[in-house]
């Protein structure tokens, strides 16, 4: 498993080393970046990780996928990636085999739901949704009268509104008016949108621990270059404490985004183990994304927030994805909500026993 997990990441880090340098990225207007980035992560099978052979994916593992996930992180990745991992995990929850090309999952927040209709069509508004307008197909969770369903939807099907998140990449609001999918099927028992938004959430737990390691290394490094009154500012004791809370939320972010990672690889559902663990990591990372952005700002000073400076790409890429899938608010309101009907008693032996 981890020769496997290394050869993944491996893969994936010299792809974007190569093709998502953060410094080039931010001098080229033309984003004529992004053609090349994920025509060489298609051919890796890199956006099809976490889809079986036999439809028409990579057949990786899900401690594999996450692995890259927390890379792409690392070099705050703009392209859909994430989303389209988790497209074809949700494609291939029905047996669903996806198609080439982007794709991002259908609803993004816990708050918007897609209905199904009863001659088969799929209606209802999502907000938020990353990457909607990029996208060629949607992989949509919806509600019918006898369960849940997964269907495959031509993006064309839907009407897209334009958004920015604070990161300024695509977050749109999609619109299904009785659209007919081009698969559908029913989704596994015990399969609901709770479960996608926990595996969401992880998702971009793992990105924001990525980011936040990265911001942490460029904070030190900028801090060691920089002198201020004859000296490097890293030797003043403020800054060295500043760095110190830095690294302080780098790795509490880590420790909570792989934790619940490997809770969802290693269970069979999406069980209260992996209810707390996901949530509890979404809630921490989204802290850590704020809390960690500005220490590293404060850092950097006023450098940090001009747009020829890459720190901007991570901290504000962090901040964006605490609220897909899910708020750190959402969760803890909803975190409580279990504690309270479950009991921390009973709850607490499924975490100590991690």
């Amino acid at each position: 498993m981890a020769e496997s997990d290394n050869i993944v990441v491996e893969t994936a880090e010299k792809i974007f080393a190569d093709l998502a340098d953060p410094q080039t990225i931010n001098n080229d207007k033309k984003d004529s970046w992004q053609a090349p980035l994920w025509q060489a992560l298609s051919e890796a099978g890199l956006p099809l990780s976490w889809v079986p052979d036999d439809l028409g994916g990579s057949g990786a593992s899900l401690a594999d996928g996450f692995a890259l996930l927390n890379a792409a992180g690392r070099f705050a990745v703009a392209v859909p990636l994430a989303e389209t991992m988790l497209a074809g995990w949700l494609l291939a929850q029905a047996r669903i085999a996806s198609p080439e090309g982007e794709m991002t999952v259908v609803p993004a927040s816990p708050k918007d739901r897609v209905t199904l209709d009863a001659d088969g069509a799929l209606s209802g508004r999502a907000r938020g949704v990353p990457f909607a307008k990029a996208a060629k197909h949607f992989a949509v969770l919806a509600h019918g009268k006898d369960g849940a369903v997964i269907a495959l939807v031509d993006a064309s099907k839907g009407r897209i509104e334009s958004g920015l998140n604070v990161g300024y990449d695509h977050s749109d609001t999609v619109t299904l008016d009785k659209a007919q999918p081009i698969t559908i099927k029913p989704a596994p028992k015990g399969f609901d949108q709770t479960a996608l938004m926990l595996m969401g959430g992880v998702a971009r737990s793992l990105q924001i621990a990525g980011a936040l390691e990265a911001i942490l290394d460029i904070s030190v490094r900028y801090s060691n270059e920089r002198v201020a009154f004859e000296k490097k500012i890293s030797k003043f004791q403020a800054v060295q404490h500043n760095l110190a809370r830095l690294a302080g939320e780098s790795a509490a972010a880590l420790a909570a985004a792989t934790s619940a990672a490997d809770a969802i690889a290693s269970a069979k559902s999406f069980n209260d183990e992996v209810y707390l663990e996901a949530a509890s990591a979404k809630i921490r990372c989204a802290e850590a994304a704020e809390k960690g952005g500005a220490i590293a700002h404060q850092v950097h000073g006023a450098i940090g927030f001009t747009m020829e400076h890459i720190l901007h790409r991570y901290s504000l890429r962090a901040l964006a994805w605490r609220d897909d899938f899910g708020s750190e608010s959402h969760w803890a309101v909803e975190l409580g909500k279990l504690v309270a009907k479950r009991g921390a008693d009973e709850l607490w032996p499924l975490v100590a026993s991690r």
